[in-house]
């Protein structure tokens, strides 16, 4: 039977093995193991594509077979701290600088291991992740931006490798004080930014920003033409969410990039049910907290 590891963002351990259902077989930490072959899980950080169990004799010989697999190796310790980490320190180091907005993410492999025991270790050379642990880490800007909401949105255009284009019209809905609109402005899009709470005065004075003072649920679809992306970063429940998202997809909107915010118990019904949209990513950003990122291009 094929296994796979799946890794869970900090504090979610519980939402990827209820994803996972029965085919988890074990649990070290945030690492969660399966008995089946890679399939789309929102509540991974990092996936593990072919894990191999592997009995080591020493630190020198786990650091060996590393590195006869390939060079690159990201440790996520769990247990037996210290002397995985004297095995780490016998293998090539791997940048961890954070990545300026717009460059490519890492191009070459990164594999990830863990210590089992102190004799045994698992090992993966192919992850779905460039980023150790799929933490995706940005230069940050700490002057402009009026809120951090900002980094979600930059590891959104990293990971997907797309993003609107110089004149295109962007709905920026829940958008005060004004993070995701500053980055849709700042890639040369027009933008029409919606919330009933004002943009930070600095956001709402930059070309090419139209701000409305309206609820995005009360937004007749029928009034926009040309929508080229639409993006909700509203605080409110995913089914209702749901709803308005489903309103402008009638309405033929193509391009998506929305958050669903668990507020309480997660609804994994709901998810399930944005995940089922045909032409969907659900994914856990780095950047987000008790939250999905639900994204359609086309």
């Amino acid at each position: 039977m094929p296994l796979t590891g799946y890794l869970a963002p900090a504090g979610f351990v519980a939402e990827l093995q209820h994803e996972l259902a029965g085919a988890a077989v074990a649990t070290y930490g945030r690492l969660v193991l399966a008995e089946a072959p890679p399939r789309p899980v929102a509540w991974a950080a990092n996936t593990w594509l072919d894990p191999e169990r592997i009995e080591i004799a020493s630190i020198g010989d786990a650091a060996k077979r590393l590195r006869a697999l390939q060079r690159n190796w990201a440790l996520y310790s769990h247990a037996h701290h210290r002397r995985a980490a004297l095995i780490a320190e016998q293998l090539p180091k791997v940048s961890a600088r954070p990545l300026r907005f717009g460059a490519p993410p890492p191009g070459a492999p990164l594999g990830s291991w863990t210590l089992l025991a102190p004799d045994r270790m698992l090992a993966s050379p192919r992850c779905t992740s460039p980023f150790p642990h799929g933490e995706v880490h940005f230069v940050e800007d700490k002057q402009a931006p009026p809120s951090r909401a900002y980094l979600k949105l930059w590891e959104v255009f990293t990971r997907i490798g797309q993003q609107p284009a110089r004149g295109e019209v962007c709905l920026d809905l829940g958008s005060s004080p004004g993070g995701w609109t500053w980055v849709l402005q700042g890639l040369g899009a027009r933008v029409i930014s919606v919330d009933k709470a004002p943009l930070a005065p600095s956001v709402a004075a930059l070309p090419g920003v139209e701000y409305r003072c309206e609820s995005a649920f009360a937004l007749d679809p029928r009034r926009f033409e040309g929508i080229d992306w639409l993006f909700s970063d509203v605080v409110c429940y995913p089914k209702r969410l749901l709803r308005l998202v489903e309103t402008w997809l009638a309405a033929g909107t193509r391009r998506f990039v929305c958050a669903l915010k668990f507020q309480g118990a997660t609804d994994h019904e709901t998810a399930g049910r944005f995940a089922a949209i045909p032409g969907s990513t659900l994914m856990h950003l780095h950047h987000n907290k008790h939250e999905l990122t639900w994204i359609k291009l086309d």
